[in-house]
């Protein structure tokens, strides 16, 4: 049997694409969060920039980083981002933003959107496309009918500032988002947890746990089967929560309630404690959820990523279906992101993970 591939440090996964920066030293402290709409300095030139962020919820969250450092260096600056509805809200709350656009990306045949995009790139002076999709390249052709014909940071051709570095595509999430934002001379933020993500009024998932637990991500893409590692194969961890004194809570999405319903029957024939949360929680909740986690464990998904943001310990399990060099969720603290890689999780045996667990991540039974 092939043996997984631990990877136990973290930023040992950003030195393989990238030579070592005193940049990502500030990496090693996570600061409280600052500023926002209601403190930045007055006075500053009247310009209008637009930020791009669309794709999956890992995709948003680690975009976080460069969110903060664009409104650090542009304090006074009136900043928009265009994204899609499922993060508007969480947005708008955020301390980065002046304004929300929505794009569910629909067909180019549409005329009124077409519309609105034009008219949107006509009130901005400059882009920053962290998305550089074949969406965003034609986003940038059409910018240029536009009236005020902004400037683009982007990777498509055509950007005043492009990303063009040949190992682009092979870079980490997180350093690829930083190098783009170096090429318009934006310094990089040290990372930062986002405090101010609080849970919503009327959303009831944190008041029915608590600490210490342990939150299972037993879901992942649906079109991606082979990212996840089987539901039974999460049951067999349950007896070792137990023992070390952490209950253990199911998130996803309505889609995964299905898993989240055979842990939770696992669970009850074995007569252990099980929180299952899936499809109920709320962007902002599912982010409270992680916070307060004494370890989060989970296939290559989304919530890992909301995991490693909140800075909470992760044990990730990656298959062939993606590469850990350049998708791993990375938690702002060093150190406490880990992952097992195995070509096919269904060949990664329970007691493997177990072992690995005991080993290194659970070490002393919780009090």
């Amino acid at each position: 049997m092939q043996n997984p591939l631990p990877v136990e440090t973290d930023w040992a996964l950003l030195s393989l694409f990238s030579p070592p920066s005193p940049k990502w030293s500030g990496l090693q402290k996570a600061l409280p969060v600052s500023g926002g709409p209601s403190n930045r300095t007055t006075g500053e030139t009247e310009k209008r920039f637009l930020v791009i962020r669309h794709g999956a919820l890992g995709d948003f969250f680690q975009a976080f980083p460069v969110f903060d450092s664009l409104r650090q260096a542009f304090p006074g600056t009136h900043i928009t981002l265009l994204t899609g509805s499922f993060y508007q809200n969480l947005a708008t709350r955020s301390p980065w933003f002046d304004a929300v656009v929505t794009d569910d990306r629909p067909s180019f045949a549409d005329w009124r959107h077409l519309v609105k995009m034009h008219r949107l790139f006509s009130t901005v002076d400059r882009v920053y496309d962290f998305q550089n999709s074949s969406r965003t390249r034609h986003y940038l052709r059409l910018s240029r009918l536009s009236r005020k014909r902004p400037d683009w940071c982007s990777a498509h051709p055509g950007a005043r500032w492009r990303h063009a570095t040949p190992l682009r595509r092979q870079m980490h999430t997180l350093l690829r988002q930083e190098e783009q934002l170096r090429c318009a001379g934006i310094p990089s933020q040290p990372r930062r947890v986002p405090h101010w993500l609080q849970p919503e009024v009327g959303d009831k998932a944190l008041g029915r746990l608590a600490a210490p637990y342990v939150v299972l991500v037993p879901g992942a893409a649906a079109h991606r089967p082979a990212k996840r590692w089987p539901v039974e194969h999460y049951a067999a961890l349950l007896p070792l929560l137990q023992k070390h004194g952490l209950e253990a809570i199911v998130v996803g999405s309505t889609g995964e309630r299905k898993a989240g319903h055979s842990l939770a029957q696992a669970a009850a024939e074995l007569g252990l404690p099980l929180h299952d949360l899936t499809g109920h929680t709320s962007l902002t909740g599912l982010a409270g959820v992680m916070r307060g986690a004494t370890l989060v464990i989970g296939n290559d998904t989304g919530p890992l990523h909301v995991a490693a943001a909140m800075d909470a310990p992760t044990l990730t399990l990656f298959s062939a279906e993606s590469d850990p060099r350049r998708t791993a969720p990375l938690s702002v603290t060093p150190g406490r992101s880990h992952i097992l890689s195995m070509p096919d999780l269904n060949t990664l045996r329970p007691e493997t993970v177990i072992t690995y667990l005991e080993g290194h991540l659970l070490t002393e039974p919780s009090r």
